[in-house]
């Protein structure tokens, strides 16, 4: 059964209203769009966590630095639909742009910590684009619960710390990523990728994967990830934008392995940017 398409917040509220007084517990799932099983095991997981699932399809220009990538973001809204057919989620939200961004709107929603660090540091703006729209959604769709892929680990953060600092009232879910058999982290500008590149795409996560199993195994740090570093590029990748270990929910850096952790990087490859994020555990 296809969902209806909403593109109206009036429409929209209408419907979380009557479920607010009916007691259901309201979660969304917010995507641009192009789904992939990645978004879709975010549905299924928000499907058994919740009475009542909107999934929100809304490319938000306020993130995008690049004129062009925002350009070139693949839209694909039928095929999402069908896509979502099988879970029988209760609404799809596109938004028509003026229902996030009225004329007259000036107000934008700005962090410090987890977001100005990383992608905040390499795309300025790129997080006060991700808090605003967040912020219309989650009061748009009245949600109780929103469900985020841990692939944009610092994305993930930054949602978490927004909704408990302006008591949004949505908790926010963390669900793990989800791989190509490859290892490729599934991603929507993977769709951007030719097929020689696609080959090439994997060797971030193994190198990512290799310097995981070093740095448990108690060797320096600085020097796993430069080499690491270096066999990305060594891979076909223009360039390694940052490969870093992190404290796990700060965000802080290491350069010891002496908690829960995260590796993080971001990488060019053939025009398309490529992020991912693994787990790194200290020993016991």
């Amino acid at each position: 059964m296809t969902a209806p398409i909403i593109r109206r917040k009036d429409d929209l509220q209408a419907l979380t209203r009557a479920w607010r007084r009916a007691g259901d517990v309201i979660g969304v799932v917010p995507t641009m769009g192009a789904l992939h099983q990645g978004h879709l095991s975010l549905v299924r997981a928000a499907k058994a966590g919740a009475d009542r699932v909107i999934v929100t399809i809304f490319v938000n220009p306020k993130q995008f630095n690049d004129p062009k990538d925002l350009e070139n973001y693949p839209r694909t809204e039928e095929d999402d639909a069908r896509k979502l057919a099988p879970f029988a989620v209760d609404a799809i939200y596109v938004p028509d742009p003026d229902q996030i961004y009225p004329d007259g709107f000036v107000t934008t929603v700005s962090l410090g910590g987890v977001a100005s660090v990383l992608e905040g540091a390499a795309r300025p703006g790129h997080f006060d684009g991700v808090a605003t729209v967040v912020t219309k959604l989650f009061t748009q769709t009245m949600a109780d619960r929103a469900w985020f892929g841990e692939k944009d680990y610092q994305q993930l953060q930054v949602v978490t710390r927004l909704s408990a600092d302006l008591d949004l009232g949505t908790e926010v879910v963390g669900c793990p990523t989800i791989r190509e058999e490859d290892g490729l982290a599934l991603s929507s500008r993977n769709l951007l990728l030719s097929d020689r590149a696609r080959i090439k795409a994997p060797a971030l996560n193994a190198a990512m994967e290799r310097a995981r199993g070093r740095i448990e195994a108690g060797e320096e740090v600085a020097q796993v990830l430069d080499e690491a570093s270096l066999e990305v590029e060594r891979a076909g990748f223009n360039a390694v934008e940052y490969l870093v270990l992190r404290a796990a929910g700060t965000l802080a850096p290491m350069d010891r392995l002496t908690g829960p952790a995260r590796l993080l990087a971001a990488a060019q490859l053939a025009g398309v940017r490529l992020i991912d994020t693994i787990a790194v555990t200290p020993p016991d």
